[in-house]
């Protein structure tokens, strides 16, 4: 099992779901276990929207490593997203991002993990 790796090495993927988004997978459960976070690298390029979702099993932690957006969590309202920013939303949450006027680069952590 790799405990080192560099990301620049490891391929971007189209999301799965969202169009024009791409991820770049960095730990995932298929690669260290069931009890293993998942973490991704998530691009979000000017003008897409990432819909209003829900992860049922999982928290979702977003560390923004550059850009600017706004995210709508339920219960809370919107956010302004920008480099350095942290954004923790509790499992079984709505949210969603849009309004990205800056391509957005997002660190982002699932735990318990979903992939």
């Amino acid at each position: 099992m790799e405990i080192l790796f560099n990301t620049e090495n490891l391929p971007w993927k189209n999301h799965p779901v969202i169009k024009d988004v791409s991820i770049k997978k960095i730990i995932t459960t298929e690669q260290f276990g069931k009890d293993s976070p998942s973490i991704v690298m998530v691009k979000i390029p000017v003008g897409v929207e990432v819909p209003e979702h829900v992860h049922e099993e999982s928290e979702d932690i977003l560390f923004i490593l550059a850009g600017k957006a706004t995210m709508w969590i339920d219960g809370i309202g919107n956010l302004k997203l920008q480099r350095n920013v942290v954004v923790r939303v509790p499992r079984n949450t709505k949210h969603k991002i849009f309004d990205v006027t800056d391509e957005l680069l997002v660190y982002d952590i699932f735990s318990p993990g979903i992939m």
